[in-house]
């Protein structure tokens, strides 16, 4: 079968579904999308709220907990404990199917009346970590997402294996660390990118097994450098002393000098190693993977992102986990050692054969169903025979092919689109989408998306930014009571003891942004989820790389760098 260019349903740009696409499809027996790549990234992310937190009554048994969906939305809420437990059926919400009725209209009245966990965490493996989405096996940690195995992290997104260590993004098997983006097995690294197997390195960038270095860029197994040039180690402390990092001043200075100096040495056009034939970005151990974004171990796959757990294989549009996810199609949180998930968000610990489905954990032969565990045979959540369930999922596959589901825009769903945006249970800013793709209230609205109004702050700041101390070593434990205010966005924040205690021992000044605002800050020098055709700076090759051409930084293809810089 020849390749096919199509027009996307939603932002009308050119698509191209390749023979391989063609038979990815058929095998699983779907039909090819009409939606865009980066149109149907962005629609699953839609279905993602990954940090927005609401304070919510279970309604079950009433406890007051921290939740991801705002009373406005009309979504019911469990307690974890009382979501998993045996205490409800989510059978008892089933509906008959109407055949008069268009089959996704159904599927949101369902999505309405059933409960929700009030967060997406195996919650049984947490310890004092009340504040954590999307994680697991974590211990002392706070505002901390998609991770695992995570022991005293605080403000991480991407984080797995981590332990005291704060404001990290896309970080694994690293201690003592602290503004760090792309590193890994690191110890004692600070202000650093794209690091791996370094200590005791501050304000550095794409060093490997490297020690004391400081705003260095390019080295390799090297000790005792400043700005990559080599000194003694008694130079070294003397320079580290100087600097003086405990002040927000000098500290801010460091930073913009040290990122000025990096621009003057070459990229790899994209961040990965120990690949065959892959193309994307922060891709790692894989093969066989196109168009892939901040993945690790994945194989015969394409146009997947946040694949952090190894390992996944023959998926198309999987955003977010793996760890033995395979035949999977257009879906966001799926993983566990789940098979032939389509058209779902948050299927995962062994689910097989489901589709357009929202929190169905350890089911297996579902379709349309919200908020079921350990079911099977399910339609509309509601029970069949084998046989029942088969002729009647026929019926509805006809029936939607028929009869397609039609947005607010003129968008049209049927049977091979993920789940409409109507169904998703979060405002569009509210949700993982606005992190890649920023629109205001009026945009929103434009494209018949939701918009949630953000919450009145009941907080009386008392600490503003410019009162807060510049020095570490002017700050005690009674700022821990003080409401701060971010100078950026004017958002009340506290800090919390563990990210003090780490304060202090690393010596640097208490932060004068919010949470959010750091994180966007991390998120603006990660690179993003698009590739652009661009020559290599040295010999001239074509690449394609997320670093846009109208960026300053100097890439190389795989072959000129690492003639330069290995």
């Amino acid at each position: 079968m020849n390749s096919e260019t199509k027009i996307c349903q939603n932002c009308k740009s050119k698509f191209v579904i390749e023979p391989e696409d063609f038979k990815f499809y058929e095998k699983i027996k779907v039909p090819p999308p009409t939606f865009c790549p980066e149109c149907r990234f962005q629609r699953r992310l839609m279905f993602r709220n990954e940090r927005v937190f609401y304070k919510r009554d279970c309604e079950l048994c009433g406890k007051n907990v921290i939740a991801l969906f705002a009373p406005e939305r009309g979504r019911r809420v469990y307690c974890q404990p009382c979501w998993w437990g045996d205490g409800w059926d989510g059978t008892d919400y089933g509906m008959d199917y109407d055949p008069n009725r268009n089959f996704f209209e159904q599927l949101k009245e369902l999505s309405l009346k059933t409960p929700y966990m009030s967060l997406i965490t195996d919650y049984s493996t947490l310890v004092n970590s009340d504040y954590v989405n999307h994680a697991g096996t974590m211990k002392n940690c706070y505002l901390t997402f998609n991770a695992d195995y995570c022991e005293n992290v605080a403000y991480g997104v991407l984080v797995d294996y981590a332990k005291d260590s704060l404001d990290v993004n896309i970080f694994g098997e690293s201690e003592l660390c602290y503004e760090a983006i792309n590193c890994g097995k690191c110890f004692n690294t600070f202000f650093s990118e794209d690091c791996t197997s370094c200590t005791d390195v501050y304000f550095s960038k794409d060093c490997v097994g490297c020690s004391h270095c400081f705003g260095c860029a390019g080295l390799r197994n090297k000790k005792y450098h400043w700005f990559n040039e080599s000194i003694s180690k008694d130079e070294f402390e003397r320079r580290l002393a100087a600097a003086n990092l405990s002040s927000r001043k000098s500290l801010s200075e460091t930073i913009a000098k040290t990122r000025d100096y990096w621009l003057k040495f070459p990229r790899k056009f994209y961040h990965g190693k120990l690949n065959k034939n892959v193309s994307g970005d922060y891709v790692y151990q894989s093969k066989n993977a196109h168009y892939m974004y901040q993945a690790r171990a994945i194989e015969d796959s394409k146009y997947c992102q946040f694949i952090t757990l190894p390992s996944a294989k023959d998926v198309y549009d999987l955003t977010e986990w793996g760890a033995g996810a395979e035949l999977i199609c257009d879906s966001i949180t799926a993983g566990g050692n789940s098979q032939n998930i389509y058209f779902c968000f948050a299927s995962w610990s062994g689910a097989v054969n489901t589709q357009y489905c929202m929190y169905t954990p350890s089911c297996q032969n579902l379709f349309g169903c919200v908020n079921l565990k350990k079911k099977q045979y399910c339609i509309l959540n509601k029970q069949y025979t084998k046989q029942e369930y088969e002729k009647l999922q026929e019926r509805i596959l006809t029936d939607t092919e028929k009869s397609p589901y039609i947005d607010k825009t003129g968008r049209a769903w049927k049977y091979g689109e993920f789940l409409p945006y109507d169904l998703s249970p979060f405002a569009y800013n509210e949700s993982t989408a606005m992190q890649y793709w920023s629109l205001n209230e009026e945009e929103t609205k434009k494209k018949g998306w939701e918009w949630q109004k953000p919450a009145k702050s009941s907080y009386q700041v008392t600490m503003p930014p410019e009162k807060i101390p510049d020095s570490i070593e002017e700050v005690d434990d009674s700022v821990l009571k003080e409401i701060l205010a971010c100078e950026s966005c004017g958002k009340a924040f506290r800090l919390i003891p563990l990210e003090l205690q780490l304060l202090k021992k690393f010596g640097f000044p208490v932060p004068r942004k919010c949470p959010d605002c750091r994180h966007m800050e991390r998120m603006s020098r990660v690179n993003p989820p698009r590739l652009w055709r661009r020559k290599c700076a040295k010999c001239g090759k074509e690449i394609q790389t997320s670093y846009s051409p109208e960026r300053p930084e100097i890439v190389y293809c795989e072959e000129c760098y690492q003639s330069e810089v290995m």
